[in-house]
């Protein structure tokens, strides 16, 4: 059997997340400008989306632009907005058509007003859906994620809306961005890098890891095969 006849006979994951690492370092590989390297990584997640539709996988979180990626250059970070508009305009009919449900977490309120108002059309169009729950991490950070849980449920247990003893392991999961969605399986990071940078780090307690040095831009079918390999060959044991 080859590579994709493995992995399809295998346990598939339900839920992967992917930090998407090394746009920046292929363009500077390939002696090309910054930004040719954030459109080749757009184009991967295109198939990327695409790929895990047709594997079986339910939910996929990417982190797109994390709170700390506001203090690139006003050039760099202005071209990563309109860039996200354009994969909106191009890929949503086919995204919808194709039953993929966008969500947003992260805080929608520090992106443009032209970026807003895609990442909500989108989202609104598509809310139905329940192929696949694409999950994107924009103005992402977890900290900021876990403080603001922990601030809703303050503001409820003021109003009566909650006790101490109601709170929990499990009633924490429902003030977090990811309330509607089983914690990932497998968390995949490209570019060599073996660091979460502040992403996930309430749902990623027993997540299986997977690093590779292959940049963004590279990582092609095959190289997602890979990482569900890996997955599949190993022994969860969520602490036990």
């Amino acid at each position: 059997m080859n590579l994709e006849e493995r992995v399809c006979t295998g346990i598939i994951p339900e839920h992967i997340a992917v930090i998407m690492d090394g746009n920046r370092r292929w363009a500077k590989t390939n002696n090309m400008p910054v930004r040719e390297g954030h459109r080749k990584g757009a184009v991967r997640v295109t198939e990327l989306v695409r790929n895990s539709s047709d594997l079986g996988i339910k939910y996929l979180s990417v982190y797109a632009f994390s709170t700390e990626n506001w203090r690139r250059e006003k050039k760099e970070v202005d071209y990563l907005m309109n860039l996200l508009v354009e994969f909106v305009v191009k890929e949503l009919d086919n995204l919808h058509n194709n039953g993929v449900k966008i969500t947003l977490m992260g805080n929608i309120d520090d992106l443009p007003e032209k970026t807003k108002k895609e990442v909500n059309r989108s989202i609104e169009l598509t809310k139905n859906n329940s192929k696949l729950h694409f999950n994107i991490a924009l103005s992402y950070g977890s900290r900021n994620e876990i403080i603001t849980a922990v601030k809703r449920i303050i503001n409820d247990y003021e109003n009566n809306k909650i006790n101490i003893d109601e709170i929990s392991e499990e009633s924490f999961k429902k003030y977090l961005y990811t309330c509607d969605m089983p914690d990932p399986d497998l968390l995949i990071r490209t570019s060599g890098e073996e660091r979460l940078s502040n992403f996930l780090l309430y749902q990623l307690a027993y997540t299986e890891f997977y690093f590779t040095e292959v940049l963004w831009p590279d990582f092609d079918k095959q190289e997602l095969l890979k990482a569900i390999e890996n997955f599949q060959n190993r022994k969860r044991r969520y602490g036990n």
